[in-house]
Order: C-alpha cells, then structure tokens, then sequence
C-alpha cells in the first residue's frame, strides 16, 4: 500500500460568518491509498480554533498515520481517537479503495432517494440575512438554519419574527445555531423570547465546557437544545455517555470530521439513543469529496428515507470545489447518477 498527501486551499464565494470570525478560505488535505490496483481519495479538513487536532503539525502528524496504516494496513482508531479530520479522511480512502464511489450499499449511494437537508443562512448584516432567508425559501427548503450572535439580537429576533409573520411552523422548520454566542447569565432570557416563534432546536446557545451551566439550560429552556461544539474533544466512550447524562440535551448534532470520524459518529449515536437523545449529521465546510462521504454516511446510519433534515447543504460554498456528481434539488441532496464501481 502506498499513500500521498497533497494540500490545497480552497476559496468561498462570499465569506462565511461565525461567531468566531469569518473564512474567506479553507484549507484542507486530501489523502490517496493505492494498492497497485485501485486508489482511494479521502479529505482530512480540521477547523483553525474549533478541530481538536488542528495544529501548525498538522501534516506532520497525517503524515505519520499515513504511514503507519500502510506499514500495518489497519487504522488505529484508538490512537486517532483525538485525531477526527485525520481518521475521516483515512476511513475515507479505506472505503473509496475497497468499495469504489458507493462507500454504503443505500439507496441514496445508489442515486435512488434523496436526503433531506436545511438551507443554512450564514452570519451577515440584517438585510444580508433577509435576502439569503428569502433565497433558500424560493429554492424550496423547508427547514432552515440561521446562524446568530453576530450582530444585535434585538434585530435576528426581528428577522426571525418577520420569517414566523410569513411562514407558519408548519411551512417551514427554523433552526437557529449560536455557535455559542450567549452569556450564560442572558441565554434563558433570550430563549424565552426565541421560543414566541416556534424554534425547533437552538443549537450550542453557550460556550463549551460549561456543562453545569448547559444542563441548567437544558432543564429550564422552552426551547429544545443541541449540542455541537460540546462534543469536540470528548473521545470517551464513558466520558461522552456521562456527559451526556449530565447535560441531558435533546439533540447532539455530528460532524465526522470533528466528532471522532465514522466510527466515533457512531460511538456518538448509539450512545445518545440509549438515553433517548437524536441526533442529526451535518458537513464541516469540506469539499465535495468530504460532503459525498458524509452524506454517504448518514444514509448508511439513519436508512434509506430519512425524514430529519440533515446539514450537508455546504456543497456549493467554494469557487474551486471538487466535482462529485451531487445536486440540491428542491430541498434534498441528491446523487446525481449512479455510481458505477
């Protein structure tokens, strides 16, 4: 087995907005196996402040790993536990060489149904916000996701309230994601007010690593709950199932790449289900290699008709993306044709 590592930097169409500042590019590396027969592609694609294993050594260490699964032909799941990006795209390339373009044998793999996904609005001034909201309404989704915290509340709840005044819940699911934007000591305020306009969830409302103060939130909000950002850093099988009994949150929301790969997403999901807490999957501002993958993913975890809407509309964010044969239609991602191989 042979590997090689190349990096490129990928750039956005408009800038995205968080709360912890703005991308205007992406960099990210993608891995190819060879066997002397087959190759096998896989993005590893960590995020400056948020990834647990972003570092200045970042392909240093990817390096290393590379090398050590073609020396042993295995991957060290334990010793990558704290390594997400890195583990994704190797189970990405282990899969892509040995089963070709359908990484999962699912009817979404196979071109047959579509997933469900939010439109996501990005962070932006208040007339920024309006004009994507109305975009992704007359694309056709009806569940979408905004992200607030980056300008004043008093007008994101404005913007939510004039959404609610022309579409009832009924018409269109809104989720809202702080990125944990609020101070503790104003979150239950402002979600008692969010909650006037039929939120479904609200997303990491506080810092992480407050988990008394979460589990307060938790307990005393009208609003359900979802944790992101929370789970970064927790490889545990015990820890993720304590803190989990502790927070007691209603959704925790996955990113392979940030949330222990593959098989720690379904470490993750199992564990949530066993105390009756779904999930959803979302992409993490990869290219389409890592999107294909993900969406993949999700069809293999979830079945073949998911009904929850899931994050993987970040397709069509760069200028320079990969091609892979996916499509938005209406509100679901789609593979364009059948994979072959």
């Amino acid at each position: 087995m042979q590997y090689k590592i190349e990096e490129r930097v990928l750039h956005f169409k408009q800038p995205a907005g968080t709360s912890r500042g703005i991308y205007t590019t992406r960099k990210i590396w993608l891995i190819y196996l060879n066997d002397g027969q087959r190759e096998g592609i896989g993005e590893c694609a960590p995020l400056p402040d948020l990834s647990c294993d972003a570092s200045p050594e970042y392909a240093v260490v990817l390096d290393r790993f590379s090398q050590l699964f073609c020396e042993t032909g295995e991957i060290d799941y334990e010793a990558m536990r704290t390594y997400p990006s890195m583990l994704f795209g190797l189970e990405t390339a282990l899969l892509n060489l040995h089963r070709g373009d359908r990484l999962f044998d699912t009817a979404f793999s196979r071109g047959e149904v579509g997933i469900p996904i939010n439109g996501l609005v990005w962070m932006g001034n208040y007339e920024e916000m309006l004009q994507r909201m109305e975009e992704k309404l007359e694309k056709g989704f009806r569940c979408v996701k905004l992200k607030i915290g980056a300008i004043d509340f008093e007008m994101e709840l404005d913007l939510i309230k004039r959404i609610r005044n022309r579409f009832s819940f009924h018409e269109v699911e809104l989720r809202l994601d702080a990125n944990g934007a609020f101070p503790y000591e104003d979150a239950l305020y402002k979600l008692e007010l969010l909650s006037q306009y039929a939120i479904h969830s609200i997303e990491q409302p506080i810092k992480a690593c407050q988990w008394g103060y979460m589990a307060e939130l938790c307990r005393e909000s009208p609003l359900p709950i979802a944790l992101d950002e929370e789970l970064i850093g927790v490889n545990d099988p015990e820890m993720k199932a304590h803190m989990l009994s502790m927070i007691k949150p209603r959704y925790i929301i996955l990113k392979p790449s940030l949330h222990g790969g593959m098989q720690g997403c379904r470490e993750w999901i199992n564990i949530a289900r066993n105390q009756g807490i779904d999930s959803w999957i979302t992409s993490a501002l990869e290219s389409n290699i890592g999107l294909n993958a993900i969406a993949q993913f999700a069809s293999d975890v979830y079945g073949d008709y998911i009904t929850m809407p899931q994050g993987l509309g970040t397709g069509q964010l760069f200028t320079d993306n990969i091609s892979m044969p996916l499509e938005i239609r209406g509100d679901q991602l789609w593979i364009g044709e059948s994979f072959k191989r």
